[in-house]
């Protein structure tokens, strides 16, 4: 087995370079942008041609969700785009793709778990570019994995986890949405299911949903951070999505349902508190 990692160097990039270094040493390259471009279709054709890869994992992404709205070909370039590039070669070749897709193709109305069959309904540009490289991918490479997350953090980069600790412990009061509703995703653990499905003995296209268990809103989520820290004298406080507009509109409720994950790979998967605890030891002892 010989793994291309795209993206290598984002918060899932980085946990699945520790997770596959400490299962599967040396069976993997980790690129990103610099060393691979995959909104450049020629580039992506002769690297992929070049090599003896058996898998791609794509963590490749454009992200900044509300950024997209005003730099929709950039993100389509990425989500789109890259995808494409990437199936049109790797369905030809037999190399299998593990996808990281996400919640946001869901409008957030159904207020119940997603199951991976639900009609999906994006409501930002970065959901629709996201659901476009689904369907991309799937016509193109029907034999890859999609594996669609929530509320995904690290810690490595940018992300909700790292960014309540600094202001926090900065700051004496925080407002927070209360009326979004997920589930929040540690990176290594998504990158453990990830390894998971790829040496799983039989192989299963299609899509299927990760996330840690359990469901909070965002305030929640931001109490239990400051409470698990150890952060005293900052107060969090709740709001509505009204009181704190961005320019992407996110889905009021996206908990995705796991139970075709948690049967087809007879998987336990933690709690979002317990892995988020785990995941603040790590940000505060200094171990990546």
């Amino acid at each position: 087995m010989k793994i291309l990692v795209t993206g290598a160097n984002g918060q899932l990039g980085r946990e699945l370079r520790n997770v596959l270094e400490a299962r599967m040493p040396g069976s993997a390259v980790y690129v990103d942008r610099d060393e691979l471009d995959i909104t450049d279709r020629a580039a992506t054709e002769a690297f992929l041609r070049g090599s003896d890869f058996t898998h791609i994992i794509n963590c490749a992404a454009y992200t900044a969700v509300d950024k997209a709205e005003e730099e929709y070909n950039a993100c389509a370039a990425v989500n789109i785009d890259g995808v494409t590039n990437l199936a049109r070669v790797a369905d030809e070749l037999g190399i299998r793709i593990i996808h990281v897709s996400t919640d946001y193709v869901f409008d957030g109305h159904a207020y119940r778990p997603y199951t991976e069959s639900d009609k999906v309904n994006p409501t930002s540009q970065y959901g629709a570019t996201k659901r476009k490289g689904e369907t991309s991918l799937l016509g193109l490479a029907p034999d890859s994995v999609i594996v669609r997350t929530s509320w995904l953090y690290s810690p490595y980069g940018h992300n909700f986890v790292k960014t309540i600790l600094d202001k926090a412990s900065t700051s004496k009061r925080l407002n927070v949405v209360y009326d979004q509703i997920g589930s929040p995703t540690n990176a290594r653990d998504l990158a453990e299911a990830i390894y998971t499905i790829l040496t799983a003995r039989q192989w299963k296209p299609g899509i299927i949903n990760f996330s840690n268990e359990g469901v909070c809103s965002w305030y929640d989520f931001a109490t239990a951070i400051v409470r698990l820290a150890g952060i005293k004298g900052c107060e969090i406080m709740p709001i509505p999505t009204a009181d704190y507009p961005t320019p992407a509109k996110r889905p009021y409720y996206s908990v995705l349902d796991k139970n075709r994950f948690r049967v087809t790979y007879s998987y336990k998967i933690p709690h979002w508190e317990e892995s988020l605890a785990r995941c603040i030891s790590r940000i505060q002892s200094g171990e990546k």
